[in-house]
């Protein structure tokens, strides 16, 4: 077997396995990896060596070296290897152009076990059987997952886009600063992780949600420019992609207005797309207005790569006999058509109707159901129910019109109060382009939808809890026109003013967003007023954020972006769980760590906390 592991020197490797080309042919080298793949071929073994750099084919000749041979006849799959061998080039029949290493190959000379595979593998970890496994399994051995190409190019190409960011942002002069992960808990947003204080008993800290005060007063310190890769922790409900920890690009500047920021944080997106994907995007991008958004698509994150725009034809059926149109109409909702192009062939009524697919896609979304119109030749209508009797032929003309329906063409109306007409055709309008093909199957240039929604409502009324509360946070700036210059004015006006607030959005997902800020601190008490925060909570939470902003606050602003979904995006991935090395289930466990876990009572105490979770279970389950 030759050397041992522990008599080895100390360079073990000269060259990555996936390094070798044809003009290394000749050359000795060392590598070391895991065993990929073995295939015995009467009397040659062939060994598929893989590390991170990628793969290359080892040949094993019992004439050229019966000591590696008889190792290599014992080789289990994922057992760590170091090889001496001599880089030859591959015959023209046997060169493989699915890997990068597929003109060469390696005769090696010895082969020495640095690590054996003494369990049974919980899965094959091969690149050639990659697919199959279940997510929990994988999540379980997230390890044996990351030997694999899938997980290592996701990796790699995360750490080349924060490699982007960094030079981009540091060529424009900013800063990178941490900020604590322990701070106090503060209103607004998710709900918090907490920790308990051992020496500060009875008292907590948070974990951050995000750096949001701490980068205010950074401007306040004079810093100006300032950039963080930082992790943030939300102890949300369930969902499907959200993850309790994640991680996000945090800016904030001084000195800079809305639009400065916006051509800057786009000079940025276009220097990781063009570093990392090798995609040069068109400059400025698109932009929309909430109130627009919200119109002509129904959310305030739209995918703007396909058309299914959202038409408000309130104004047409508000007095027709129809009540269900008519009655929302009049209750201050609104009436909403999708024009479906072609949609007469390739939606059926079925569909439409209660156990339908379409149907339940507007169900889930709160809506009663969907009333539809199919537009055939000559302009004529069809339809179920006592649409068609209560349209006038002006009426008919006008929603033809407006819908620019053409014959072939399937009319579909959500009609109710204005949120969940918007929330339910939002959800249809995703669910037919996916369905009809429209949404492009290829990531080219023209399929990089990019778009800044701006001007969002600075409040939206919770029902709940009856009170406003900030739509982003309370510390975005009011809109100046909207606002007034008088500050007696504010507390009227401040209801219904617009934020300067800005989203990214990228087909159709939120990319980041961001805001200028407040940087008086009068208007700040008046925002944390207009949410229904007491004077005296708004100082005990806020009040270091107030004397900071008395004491020479400059005018900022800044963005956080999500790099999980960057990632996920630039990857083509489904889920941001393949961009994390080690990321929690849906259920916001880790199934590599069994964490949470319980703690020794000796802990608890330490603390001054007591469990109630035994008496709260069990008094549920009575």
């Amino acid at each position: 077997m030759g050397k041992s592991a522990i008599q080895m020197r100390f360079t073990m490797r000269s060259h990555g396995c996936g390094d070798l080309r044809a003009d290394h042919a000749g050359h000795d080298v060392q590598l070391c990896g895991w065993v990929d793949r073995r295939r015995d071929h009467g009397g040659v073994i062939f060994i598929d060596l893989r590390d991170r750099s990628g793969t290359v084919q080892i040949t094993v000749d019992p004439d050229l070296g019966a000591a590696a041979f008889a190792v290599a006849e014992h080789l289990r799959n994922e057992t760590v290897i170091q090889v001496e061998g001599t880089v030859r080039e591959r015959p023209a029949d046997a060169i493989n152009d699915k890997l990068t290493t597929g003109r060469v190959e390696v005769l090696a000379s010895a082969i020495t076990v640095l690590n054996s595979v003494k369990g049974v593998l919980p899965f094959a970890v091969s690149v050639h059987d990659e697919e199959n496994t279940r997510e929990e399994l994988r999540l379980r051995h997230r390890y044996l997952d990351l030997r694999r190409a899938r997980m290592a190019r996701n990796l790699q190409l995360r750490h080349a886009t924060v490699r982007a960011i960094r030079g981009y942002l540091e060529g424009e002069g900013f800063l990178e600063v941490e900020t604590p992960v322990l701070t106090r808990s503060t209103p607004e947003g998710a709900r918090d992780y907490l920790v308990p204080s051992r020496v500060c008993g009875g008292e907590w800290f948070a974990l951050p949600q995000s750096p949001q005060l701490f980068k205010q007063l950074l401007m306040v310190g004079g810093i100006e420019r300032y950039y963080q890769i930082a992790r943030c922790f939300r102890d949300e409900d369930l969902r499907a992609d959200r993850q309790p920890e994640f991680t996000q690009l945090d800016m904030e500047m001084s000195f800079l207005d809305q639009e400065q920021i916006l051509a800057l944080n786009e000079g940025l997106i276009a220097a990781i797309w063009q570093q990392v994907k090798g995609v040069e995007l068109p400059l400025p991008f698109p932009r929309l207005t909430w109130h627009e958004a919200m119109e002509r698509y129904g959310t305030d994150r739209p995918d703007t790569r396909y058309g299914l725009e959202l038409v408000t034809v309130s104004d047409i059926v508000a007095g027709m006999g129809f009540k269900v149109f008519s009655g929302a109409v009049a209750a201050g909702g609104a009436v909403k058509v999708i024009a479906v192009p072609g949609g007469n062939d390739a939606i059926s009524n079925v569909r439409i109707k209660p156990g339908g697919d379409v149907f339940s896609e507007a169900q889930k979304a709160g809506a009663g159901g969907l009333a539809f119109i199919r537009v055939r030749e000559g302009g004529e209508i069809d339809t179920i129910g006592a649409i068609k009797d209560n349209l006038s032929e002006a009426q008919k003309a006008e929603l033809l019109a407006r819908t620019n329906a053409q014959p072939g063409t399937l009319l579909l109306f959500g009609a109710g109060d204005t949120a969940t007409v918007n929330k339910a055709l939002d959800r249809v309008r995703q669910f037919l382009a996916r369905e009809l093909g429209l949404v492009p199957a290829e990531r080219d240039n023209s399929s990089w939808n990019f778009l800044w929604v701006v001007d969002f409502p600075m409040f939206e009324f919770n029902a709940d809890e009856n009170r406003l509360e900030a739509l982003h946070h309370p510390f975005c700036a009011p809109n100046v026109a909207d606002l007034g210059s008088e500050a007696d004015q504010w507390a009227e006006r401040l209801p219904t003013a617009r934020a300067q607030a800005y989203d990214l959005v990228l087909n159709g997902l939120e990319l980041g967003g961001g805001s200028l800020r407040i940087h008086d601190s009068a208007l700040q008490r008046q925002v944390l007023q207009t949410i229904g925060l007491p004077t005296e909570e708004a100082e005990a939470q806020f009040g270091f954020l107030m004397e900071a902003l008395d004491l020479g606050a400059p005018p900022h602003g800044g963005i956080a972006f999500g790099l999980d979904r960057m990632v996920m995006l630039l990857a083509g991935e489904e889920s941001i769980r393949d961009t994390i090395a080690f990321p929690k289930t849906q259920q916001a466990r880790c199934l590599l760590t069994q964490a949470p876990a319980g703690v020794s009572p000796k802990q608890l105490q330490e603390l001054h906390v007591a469990s109630t979770w035994e008496e709260a279970e069990a008094t549920a389950g009575r």
